[in-house]
């Protein structure tokens, strides 16, 4: 019987509401800035945009899948510190949007959400093992181990934004020292073009008022000096952890999905250098590193189906 779910992806810049058919089939999406005023603002936006989106439904959904930042406890429903929403402590988010929306609700790290939506419609359909890299503002995994996800013990397992790759780098948001996040994420991107604009090295983007990874991308792909050798020392640090997963997991297939990967003609090159260097050559070559193929809608396919495979 078919069954339609609402999906919600939480990201510390946006915020989206979906819905999704059983087939996978994403039917209609809404996006809004997430709200920085706590976690009541963020249910009471989820909650206006599941009214706009109700007359696109055939039948009320009893049911909604959650993707958000970790590190939270799927179990529980409990979001415990995302270090890129500022003031979440110990929510009970599950519990919130129930009481506020009167459904059942699940939720799944974001990573791992679209992990499962790129291996359920995306660019890793049809592979056991896989590992999904987030690459945006933040960097965040998901894992899928023989056709299931996996959380590990205590629902934190893939966090490849939180390895140490240089014990001696600047401080990640989260608040330790070298982690990949701190060093390539989007954040750090745009942060290692400013500082190098504070040193007096010249560049387009000086006459950029608000520089963002986005802005350094746009700025490599017009040739930009600064902005290029910014974008390729991020991708071979990217590249390095993956060659480090690849060593660890021996995935069929990596996948990398997210706002900086959008630029993948200018980040993929260092990248695969940069992981076929790190990784031995059996688990490198057994792998496929692919451009995640659903843009903003893995995440969202990717809730709905835990959500689904919850009600079953």
């Amino acid at each position: 019987m078919e069954e339609w779910i609402w999906t919600v992806d939480l990201g510390a810049t946006n915020l989206r509401v979906g819905l999704v058919d059983s087939t996978g089939e994403l039917v209609a999406t809404l996006r809004v800035r997430t709200p920085q005023e706590g976690p009541k603002a963020v249910v009471e936006a989820i909650a206006r945009l599941v009214e706009e989106l109700r007359p696109r439904t055939r039948e009320m959904p009893r049911r909604m899948g959650v993707g958000v930042p970790g590190p939270l406890s799927v179990t529980e429903g409990i979001v415990h510190a995302p270090p890129n929403l500022p003031g979440w402590q110990e929510v009970p988010l599950r519990a919130l949007l129930e009481e506020r929306l009167g459904l059942a609700v699940t939720l799944e790290n974001d990573a791992n959400a679209a992990a499962v939506g790129e291996w359920w419609r995306g660019a890793a359909r049809g592979a056991r093992h896989v590992l999904y890299i987030t690459w945006s503002t933040g960097i965040g995994g998901g894992l899928i181990v023989d056709g299931r996800i996996y959380r590990g013990a205590s629902d934190t397992a893939g966090e490849i934004g939180h390895v140490t790759v240089d014990p001696l780098g600047p401080l990640c948001p989260c608040g330790r020292r070298g982690h990949l996040e701190g060093i390539a994420g989007g954040r750090a991107i745009a942060r290692a073009a400013r500082e190098a604009l504070a040193r007096g090295e010249p560049s387009g983007l000086a006459a950029v008022e608000e520089i963002t990874a986005r802005e350094v991308a746009e700025a490599a792909r017009g040739g930009d000096p600064l902005a290029r050798r910014v974008l390729e020392r991020a991708s071979w640090m990217m590249g390095l952890a993956v060659g480090s997963m690849l060593n660890l997991l021996n995935p069929e297939v990596v996948v990398i999905g997210g706002g900086v990967a959008r630029s993948w003609d200018l980040v993929e090159g260092p990248l695969v250098r940069a992981a076929r260097e790190a990784a031995f050559e059996a688990p490198f070559r057994a792998a496929r590193i692919l451009a995640a193929a659903l843009g903003e809608g893995a995440g969202l396919l990717g809730a709905a189906y835990v959500a689904l495979q919850k009600a079953e």
